[in-house]
Formats: C-alpha cells, sequence, structure tokens
C-alpha cells in the first residue's frame, strides 16, 4: 500500500512477540512465510525485509 516503513517496522514488531505453539489463535508471521507469500512482493527489495526473511526463526521462539 506504499507504506513500506510502516510495514517493516510492523513485522519487527511482530517478529518480537513470541509465538504460543499449537495452541496460538492464529499462525505466526516466520521468515519462510515472509520469503514465499505473495503479499510480501511490495517489500522484497527493501535491505530491512531480506533482513527479516533471512532469519532462521523469529525471536522469541524456543
Amino acid at each position: 500500500m506504499g507504506e513500506s516503513d510502516r510495514a517493516i517496522i510492523a513485522l519487527q514488531k511482530l517478529f518480537s512477540i513470541p509465538y504460543e505453539g499449537a495452541l496460538a489463535t492464529s499462525a505466526p508471521v516466520t521468515p519462510a512465510l515472509l520469503r514465499l507469500d505473495p503479499m510480501f512482493d511490495p517489500l522484497r527489495n527493501d535491505p530491512r525485509f531480506q533482513k527479516l526473511a533471512s532469519e532462521t526463526e523469529p525471536k522469541g521462539k524456543q
């Protein structure tokens, strides 16, 4: 939607929240999801997005 700065900030915040496993009500945002979901295509050239998508596991995952 043309607001890549806000989108990156929101993704960084989501990555900082621990995922609660199988009992969670929604699926987590993961680096794999960022790499595969076409919804994120507009952000792919942003170096901050590339860094998030290249992480091996979201922060907070145990």
